[in-house]
């Protein structure tokens, strides 16, 4: 498929990754739908492009207003979620409507208004702690959060969909993407924001792997599975393939941004409230390895990331400066 002219859908559109989604396919000439119901995404995700986008403010789960919202699309970029790991333990029924009904619904929609494809947002959470790294897409699938569980049944019932009502769907597991827009929360984003306070980052453990993926590249996969028109069913991880420990990164955020001193060191349990950074608990059952193998989309997509950790942490910083109000708190 070519993007210019292809009308496409993206739910969770004002969202960190959706709306640089949308921004893209604007930017390659295709005409874009919205659906997000705002609460975690914003106007000011989409400024330059608001007034070229049709937006419809609503949710997913609202079927009818689903159904309106795929009247005459062509292909569906399915990216809403409930994605925080703290939610998810608290309020796992929540994070299953949120993720598994809510993408049954995105798929019935596609199949009653006769989409022709659908990429959607996996998560590299569906693999649970890592018996080996890179973990490719054959790696078991053990998810040790609700976030996961509700991920992978996203992912079985694509499957399903596309035996059945043969609508193309390709699924993206997500690594650590980062970038402008990020919601605040997550270590990279914790980093950033006591950099900009002229404060060290905070580290908790040190050793856990984390495989960080700029969202640039992560939208040129994306796009890429539009455009092929091979794929049926697939699954991508989307990934640098190279893992960075959190110690490692705190000490590449200091020397980067020409921070004085080193990382703090907190002794902190899991699922217990920080000292250092106010209000945020560390994960329970933290994955301790988390890295992507991605020899699958080099090979299929001839696909390649491009921006390195330290590029992508300056852009993500830079970005910050001029949006200091965006993480005043904690939420995604």
């Amino acid at each position: 498929m070519n993007l210019k002219g292809l009308n496409i859908l993206v739910t969770g559109g004002a969202g960190f990754i959706g709306s640089h989604i949308v921004e893209s396919l604007i930017n390659n000439g295709a005409k874009v739908r919205i659906i997000d119901n705002f609460s975690t995404g914003s106007l000011e995700n989409l400024k330059g492009i608001i007034e070229k986008v049709d937006i419809i403010e609503g949710d997913i789960l609202n079927y009818n207003l689903l159904l309106k919202a795929c009247k005459d699309i062509d292909v569906i970029s399915h990216q809403a979620a409930q994605l925080e790991i703290i939610t998810c333990m608290q309020d796992p029924i929540f994070d299953l409507k949120s993720n598994t009904e809510a993408s049954l619904n995105v798929f019935n929609a596609a199949v009653k208004s006769n989409v022709k494809k659908i990429i959607y947002a996996s998560s590299a959470c569906i693999y649970g702690q890592a018996e080996y790294i890179p973990q490719d897409e054959e790696h078991p699938n053990k998810p040790n959060w609700p976030y996961g569980v509700s991920k992978l049944a996203v992912e079985k019932y694509s499957k399903i969909y596309t035996d059945y009502y043969k609508i193309p769907m390709i699924g993206l597991r997500y690594g650590i993407t980062y970038g402008p827009r990020e919601w605040y929360g997550r270590v990279l984003t914790i980093f950033l924001k006591r950099a900009l306070e002229k404060k060290l980052p905070v580290v908790w453990g040190g050793e856990q792997l984390r495989d960080f993926i700029y969202v640039s590249d992560a939208v040129d996969l994306h796009n890429l599975c539009i455009k092929n028109n091979d794929l049926v069913n697939e699954i991508f991880n989307v990934s640098t393939g190279i893992g960075t420990s959190i110690k490692d990164l705190a000490e590449i955020v200091i020397k980067t941004l020409n921070l004085e001193g080193s990382p703090i060191f907190e002794d902190l349990d899991e699922g217990n409230i920080s000292k250092e950074v106010e209000g945020r608990p560390r994960l329970p059952l933290e994955l301790k390895r988390m890295v992507l193998d991605n020899k699958k989309a080099k090979k299929i997509l001839k696909w390649e990331p491009k921006i390195k950790l330290k590029e992508g942490i300056i852009k993500e910083f830079e970005w910050l400066k001029n949006n200091i109000t965006k993480w005043k708190n904690i939420s995604i």
